[in-house]
């Protein structure tokens, strides 16, 4: 498969984690818990990192949640979680980042909303105030626009410089080339106040994907400053991984994005992870990033006459997940592992031949036995009752052998 050529930026450092196109997609996700509550923002912030968020956001919306900041850091760290955190600020952060130096020290990167830092000369003023803090600690900057709280002042002065144009543009056009304006001048403003490229991070978030893909678009051929990616206000469930899959897929497809989030809207007794294993799918169902080994498993129809094959595909999804804190120090390379789970003769022997690893069990009319290919050859043949216990012993020892060979997956 052709790579796909990342859009040029520089580096920039949050923390120890590195943004940019000399390094991978980085994932980030946002906890939904009040700050001011340390223990149950530690908690999800944990959850969060073990689930493979790289960077973790937090709201810091008044004085208590900043008070809590540094308490909150030292418990992570207390335990072994170094995961940059990033302070979301939102109307005050000018006011709290000087009132409380020691939370401006601890976090590792300021987000500002440039549409509600002020209005007048205090959005200029209230935005210095931030900027000047953030060189002060040497802390990256996120300047993220969105398009439910765009700078409106801003936003006037191009409607109306657009009306008095002898063909003026759509509205929606305007509002795009808005949104735009706010992350450059921002940026350009940030510079000026001593601010480097290296330590400026964009977004232009907007909740209807054919609008958030044309304003990145537009955008990457403007500047080359790290973009954080995201489909803000993208729903729960089904809506929200899906269009939040096909936006962000189609701009990680052209090499932009260097940082991105799905945000969900949160579903009962669903954890906040998540969001980042849809990240983690994304980047893994695109080549970008490889996590954990992939299973290729049977969608079903009228010729599975059993619902064996759904069970033996969760089954080894789940034995997968337990498995892979030791697999990834063990084996190296495991996370780029393929292993097929097939429900009939249909496409079950070719998907498992495609695959590293795989299964192809019997449907309507077939032969109770279930075929097991190893590098595209079949290895054994299995029935009985004992057919998942049999294949997780084969596939842990293949997993074993194969990685002991060092060879590289893909060659068989």
């Amino acid at each position: 498969m052709e790579l796909i050529k990342r859009r040029k930026t520089p580096t920039v450092t949050v923390g120890h984690v590195k943004l940019g196109s000399q390094y991978t997609v980085v994932i980030q996700s946002m906890t939904d818990t009040a700050t001011a509550d340390s223990q149950a923002t530690f908690k999800q912030t944990v959850e969060l990192i073990e689930a493979g968020s790289e960077l973790v956001r937090w709201t810091v919306n008044d004085e208590n949640a900043a008070k809590a900041v540094p308490e909150t850091i030292k418990m992570l760290c207390a335990k072994g979680y170094r995961t940059p955190i990033v302070g979301d600020f939102h109307f005050n952060g000018h006011r709290l980042l000087a009132k409380f130096p020691e939370t401006a020290k601890v976090l590792d990167k300021y987000r500002i909303n440039p549409g509600n830092v002020g209005k007048g000369q205090l959005h200029d003023d209230n935005f210095a105030t931030i900027v000047k803090i953030a060189i002060e600690h040497d802390k990256a900057i996120r300047i993220g626009v969105n398009w439910g709280s765009l700078d409106q002042e801003l936003l006037t002065e191009m409607m109306d410089k657009n009306a008095k144009l002898k063909n003026p543009k759509d509205a929606k056009d305007v509002t795009y080339q808005a949104m735009m304006e706010s992350a450059l001048r921002s940026a350009e403003y940030a510079r000026k106040l001593g601010a480097k490229k290296e330590k400026i991070v964009l977004s232009v978030k907007m909740s209807i994907l054919q609008d958030m893909v044309t304003v990145y678009s537009k955008l990457a051929k403007k500047c080359d400053y790290v973009l954080h990616l995201g489909l803000t206000e993208a729903g729960g469930d089904v809506q929200g991984i899906g269009s939040s899959s096909a936006a962000l897929a189609i701009l990680l497809q052209q090499g932009i994005g260097d940082t991105i989030r799905v945000s969900l809207t949160p579903q009962p007794n669903v954890s906040r992870a998540r969001e980042v294993e849809a990240c983690k799918a994304i980047l893994q169902s695109m080549g970008l990033r490889y996590f954990a080994p992939s299973v290729t498993s049977c969608p079903g129809c009228g010729r599975t006459s059993s619902n064996f094959f759904q069970y033996l595909a969760k089954d080894i999804n789940e034995h997968i997940t337990r498995q892979m804190p030791r697999w990834k120090n063990e084996f190296p390379g495991v996370e780029k592992l393929k292993i097929a789970v097939m429900g009939c003769v249909v496409n079950g022997p070719g998907e498992s031949r495609h695959a590293d690893i795989g299964i192809s069990l019997p449907g309507a009319s077939e032969k109770p036995i279930a075929p097991v290919y190893i590098d595209g050859k079949e290895a054994v043949t299995l029935k009985g009752e004992k057919i998942k216990e049999e294949f997780i012993v084969i596939l842990e020892d293949y997993i074993q052998k194969r990685l002991s060979r060092k060879a590289p997956f893909g060659s068989k």
